[in-house]
């Protein structure tokens, strides 16, 4: 059998993802403020864009003035008319008037702290740190204190043994608990301790409680019991009763059993809304947050960008045709998200009337439908996106969720069940708190919604709400 090399001309459609619909797409996906900064970034990257400065009234034009600007225009529309067709935006993306904007978003502002300054947070390593090399340790146990901060949790407890610090350090197991011991008296006092047991007792001994034997054998041999609320057998073991367990559970509950939870590692996220929702008589206003984002424009003195070198020239054509996709690309932006918005509210009208316990199931390809666009479209711009509404701030995928049967026939979203759990919860007896049972049978009678216990005590984890036991308050 012969191989031979042979050419062959084959004709096909393919769909490439060129660089301007990848940023297109990108775009979608950006959060307000992700997108503030990458316009702001683009700004100083493109020298054919520039913000569009507002409009003021100016003197009536000249006839040469008027022919000047439709030469611009001619320009630029001969421009644009090389992209991909565009559909005809939406106006300035509002169902209110300009002068009604403008005041909603006024108030929004005065309504809003202003966004806080501040410096980068002290973390628990570096505060433990710093206490340690001002401590009059030797330089061996120090080494042996930085091997032992190192290997702490962001809630501040030791999470290697003490054996393996000390191998790590080449040392002793005595000497590597003794500076164990040592870093737990730094402030915040418990930290470094290897369970709840030891850093509560760090605490004791810390305030001089250690005196009353009581207190220190609840902590000791009692600390499981008190955790899950079974105080009969600390009463029976040092003969209590409940006033003087109260006592004692007062003095436990103001100790710190995580102390280093407080030195977050993480950084503050800020939300800016994208959309505002308002009511206006019977109507809802949808208006888009532009508020610190640059409106565009190309640059009027583009043209002189094409004289030059042929290098010079291919450099300007590239970086005008970038500008003018990018302006577009934040116009259809705003278009899908004003589209989308306007079909959450039609879909979900009663949760803007009554709030989140009036919620309806709502998936993305009802949207998608409904705005002729596809799924991961609308997948897309409803992430990272947030609407401020009469009953909150919410993002948008908060009013896609999965719906319960009732006993009419019709459906609930699961977020309206989880918010009248909540509420259930919230409203219950502290001394005799609603099991998960009892919580059912509720939302059947109210809400006509029958699910299982083993489906309140999903909801209720999800919310990160204990159990019954764990949500009583007084002493059996």
């Amino acid at each position: 059998m012969a191989f031979e090399l042979r050419q062959q001309l084959k004709l096909q459609q393919k769909l490439m993802m060129t660089q301007q619909l990848q940023q297109a797409i990108r775009l979608l996906q950006l959060s307000r403020l992700e997108l503030v900064e990458t316009v702001h970034q683009e700004l100083l990257e493109n020298p054919y864009l520039e913000e569009k400065l507002p409009e003021r009234v100016e003197e009536a034009p000249t006839s040469e003035d008027i022919r000047e600007g439709d030469r611009k225009d001619a320009v630029y529309e001969e421009e644009s008319s090389r992209n991909a067709d565009w559909e005809d935006y939406l106006g300035d993306f509002a169902s209110a008037p300009k002068d009604y904007q403008q005041r909603e978003i006024q108030e929004e502002e005065e309504n809003t702290s202003p966004v806080q300054r501040y410096a980068e947070k002290t973390t628990l390593e570096g505060h433990l740190l710093w206490q340690l090399h001002l401590s009059n340790l030797t330089d061996e146990e120090v080494a042996i204190g930085e091997i032992i901060i190192g290997n702490l949790s962001s809630s501040g407890y030791l999470t290697e043994s003490i054996e393996g610090i000390a191998e790590m350090a080449g040392t002793d197991r005595e000497t590597a608990l003794a500076v164990l011991k040592r870093i737990q008296n730094f402030d915040p006092v418990g930290v470094a301790a290897r369970d709840a047991k030891e850093c509560l007792l760090a605490q004791i001994y810390d305030r001089g409680l250690d005196k009353d034997p009581v207190l220190v054998g609840i902590v000791s041999e009692y600390l499981e019991d008190f955790e899950a609320k079974r105080f009969k057998p600390m009463m029976r073991r040092f003969k209590l009763d409940e006033e003087d367990l109260k006592e004692y559970l007062l003095m436990i509950q103001s100790l710190d059993p995580m102390p280093g939870a407080s030195f977050g590692s993480s950084e503050p996220n800020y939300i800016s809304p994208d959309v505002y929702v308002r009511k206006m008589g019977d109507d809802c206003v949808i208006v888009l947050n532009d508020d610190n984002l640059h409106h565009l424009t190309l640059s009027e003195n583009f043209e002189k960008g094409m004289q030059g070198t042929p290098e010079e020239k291919n450099f300007c054509a590239e970086k005008k045709r970038a500008a003018n996709w990018l302006i577009r690309s934040l116009e259809q932006r705003n278009r899908t998200l004003y589209k989308v918005m306007e079909s959450i509210v039609q879909h979900q009208r009663e949760f803007f009337e009554s709030g989140p316990t009036a919620l309806k199931p709502l998936i993305l390809r009802e949207i998608a439908e409904d705005i002729g666009m596809h799924e991961s479209t609308v997948s897309r711009i409803t992430s990272n996106k947030y609407v401020a509404t009469p009953h909150g701030l919410f993002e948008l995928k908060y009013f896609f969720n999965s719906g319960v049967s009732r006993s009419d026939g019709s459906q609930l979203a699961s977020e309206s069940v989880k918010n009248m759990i909540k509420k259930l919860i919230s409203e219950e007896d502290k001394s005799c708190p609603l099991p998960d049972e009892n919580i059912a049978e509720i939302l059947y009678k109210k809400l006509g919604v029958k699910i299982s216990r083993r489906t309140v005590a999903k909801y209720r984890s999800v919310m990160d709400i204990p159990t019954s036991s764990k949500r009583k308050k007084s002493i059996l």
